[in-house]
């Protein structure tokens, strides 16, 4: 199990690291483990300006966690109008939002209960 858990915070940090490289906006993690019936232990939400910062999130999530834990997403979702994507890595799920979207949702706030993280930038 701590072996589980030390995966997921080096995961966690590579994927933060990616979405800064590109200046995600509003970096949250909710982690999910002490929620009964989820599908993941923890979520990473950010959002974008645009879809095109929106795919530049993903795609340097993912080549920054290929490199550097020579991971891949089981399941990416939204690319095409990069308005909302996610990326599924099993135990973590990445939102890339557009703020309007993000705003639309509110997934933190249907996720409520869960334990906020804030990742404070310095863009």
């Amino acid at each position: 199990m701590a072996k589980e858990n030390n995966n997921s915070d080096e995961l966690i940090t590579t994927i933060i690291a990616g979405i800064e490289d590109i200046k995600g906006n509003d970096i949250k993690i909710l982690d999910l483990r002490e929620i009964e019936n989820t599908v993941c232990d923890y979520f990473i939400i950010c959002d974008g300006n645009s879809n095109t910062q929106v795919n530049a999130i993903v795609n340097a999530v993912q080549k920054k966690v290929s490199k550097a834990l020579k991971d891949h997403p089981w399941h990416v979702e939204g690319s095409e109008n990069a308005e909302w994507v996610l990326m599924d890595y099993v135990n973590v799920v990445v939102h890339v939002f557009q703020k309007h979207i993000r705003q639309y949702y509110d997934i933190e706030s249907l996720w409520g209960d869960a334990k906020t993280t804030v990742i404070e930038t310095s863009y």
